[in-house]
């Protein structure tokens, strides 16, 4: 039997990569992110143990690169979904229905994942969430923003209070209460993105919101084939 080849390889470590990254969300999603152990999702993604360490520094790590995976995925779905548009205004109520849609729909996956940015090690950079640090970025700017640099890292916190203020055991804010006050600050109309209790055939209103596996590229690139 020939040995693999690089490219080969190169796939291979891609793809169980991506396992181990759709096996966290799933996993910190069901159970909570102190409930889940580094075995757990190994064993979900159906890899060896010793990869988990191979690929990421630590749990926290893994976690936070599968949730901004699972961020700036959604986030990119909506922007481009049909119809298409360029207008600044309406990508950004896209935006902020779909970072609140995940509060709504995943309220235990945000709620630890928020959890976590608060711990020691904070905001941990990473690919996944300097993606959704340009998405966002490049929202602000077509919003009209002359000062990305400040604006964005504002659009992130009021972002971030939002969905602490949404899942805050006890006391939770309504999202069309917190959708109203972000509609408001950045002048949107009502009717833009996504309202509450509508649905957008061919967007992110009109697909199974249980079903993430499509942000995770598991299955063998074509190219490799």
């Amino acid at each position: 039997m020939s040995p693999r080849s690089a490219l080969v390889n190169e796939e291979l470590r891609r793809r169980s990569k991506e396992r181990l990254l759709h096996a966290a969300v799933e996993l910190v999603d069901e159970h909570g992110y102190e409930a889940t152990t580094l075995g757990d999702i190994a064993d979900r993604a159906g890899s060896a143990r010793g990869l988990v360490s191979y690929y990421f520094p630590g749990k926290r790590q893994l976690v936070q690169s599968a949730v901004h995976r699972l961020m700036h995925r959604t986030l990119e779905e909506a922007l481009e979904r049909e119809p298409r548009t360029e207008d600044g205004r309406e990508r950004m109520a896209r935006a902020i229905d779909a970072i609140l849609g995940l509060a709504r729909d995943r309220p235990l996956l945000m709620r630890q994942h928020m959890a976590g940015l608060l711990q020691a090690e904070g905001l941990l950079p990473c690919p996944e969430q300097r993606r959704l640090a340009e998405l966002l970025g490049d929202t602000v700017a077509r919003h009209g923003s002359h000062e990305v640099d400040a604006d964005y890292p504002m659009l992130r916190a009021l972002l971030m209070g939002a969905v602490y203020a949404a899942l805050m055991p006890g006391a939770p804010m309504p999202v069309p209460v917190l959708r109203a006050e972000l509609f408001k600050r950045y002048r949107l109309d009502w009717e833009m993105g996504v309202p509450p209790d509508t649905e957008v055939p061919g967007g992110t209103g009109g697909k199974d919101q249980t079903d993430i596996s499509r942000f995770f590229a598991t299955e063998p690139d074509a190219q490799s084939k």
